[in-house]
């Protein structure tokens, strides 16, 4: 009976310790989903307000990534001292952690400093077609690390800052018009003043065709099987693909319709015959 009241007398001195400590670890738990879910919130509502203040929308969705990660590590750090743990030492391990980790991850810290290249240097823009890092597509949005992009057919890219800005980027919606360069061949025995006649009523009847610049056309190459013509109008770049499709339809109606011959490759073989 004496050793049982003594274990009795030791689990009542380590009871309101038992209880303390589960009551900080649970109100640990409750800081960091509550905070996380309320840093969340406050990044939504600051990417909406600088979109409706018609900030660039690349722009905005960084900046919300930057605030989230800053307040999800301040929920971190409060649920941790909430439990019990020493912020201070525990920020000391951290830092001295940090050089090890940076060395372990140089891919994600050059992710990140390309993406705040990218958000200094501006090579495009939310909702541009470019070419960037090997991939054709609409930016839709740059984060810390990664940047997403969505092709013409509807897939999502999501590719690395690095990648980005260290190869050549082309962006075909910075400037508001574009040349359209064509190649269309006639074959030797056609007229060339004919069919530049027709080339140019081609261009002059289309209003999409932009009158400044003037569109060129001209004798381009005298090649193995035709003679080439090269045709550069001006276009908008919203109208580039539509009008570069309508165009080489009407050529083909257009010369068929006037007796202008679109040739194919072909090759004259001569055999001789020995004795």
């Amino acid at each position: 009976m004496d050793e049982l009241e003594k274990l009795l007398d030791e689990g009542s001195q380590w009871l309101p310790w038992l209880t303390e400590k589960g009551v900080s670890i649970l109100a640990g738990i409750v800081i960091f989903f509550i905070g996380k879910m309320i840093a969340r919130r406050v990044s939504d509502w600051v990417e909406n307000r600088m979109l409706k203040s018609n900030v660039d929308k690349a722009v905005a969705g960084f900046a919300s990534s930057i605030l989230y990660a800053l307040m999800f590590a301040g929920v971190v750090l409060m649920a941790l001292g909430q439990i019990g743990v020493e912020t201070t030492s525990f920020i000391a391990i951290l830092g001295a952690a940090g050089l090890a980790v940076g060395l372990a991850l140089q891919g994600s810290l050059s992710n990140f400093a390309s993406g705040v290249l990218i958000i200094l240097l501006r090579p495009f823009r939310a909702g541009d077609f470019v070419d960037a890092g090997g991939h054709m597509g609409t930016v839709e949005r740059i984060e810390l690390f990664h940047t997403h992009m969505k092709t013409p057919d509807n897939r999502v890219i999501i590719m690395p800052n690095s990648d980005i800005m260290n190869s050549a980027i082309v962006n075909y919606s910075r400037e508001a018009t574009r040349r359209l360069d064509l190649m269309v061949g006639i074959s030797y025995d056609s007229d060339i003043k004919k069919a530049r006649d027709l080339l140019e009523d081609i261009l002059a009847s289309d209003e999409r065709v932009l009158k400044d610049p003037e569109p060129a056309i001209w004798v381009f190459e005298l090649a193995d099987s035709s003679v080439n013509f090269a045709v550069r109008p001006w276009v908008k770049a919203d109208d580039y693909w539509a009008l570069r499709s309508d165009l080489l339809e009407r050529v083909k109606y257009t010369f068929d319709e006037n007796g202008v011959g679109i040739p194919f490759p072909q090759m004259d073989v001569h055999l001789s015959k020995e004795d």
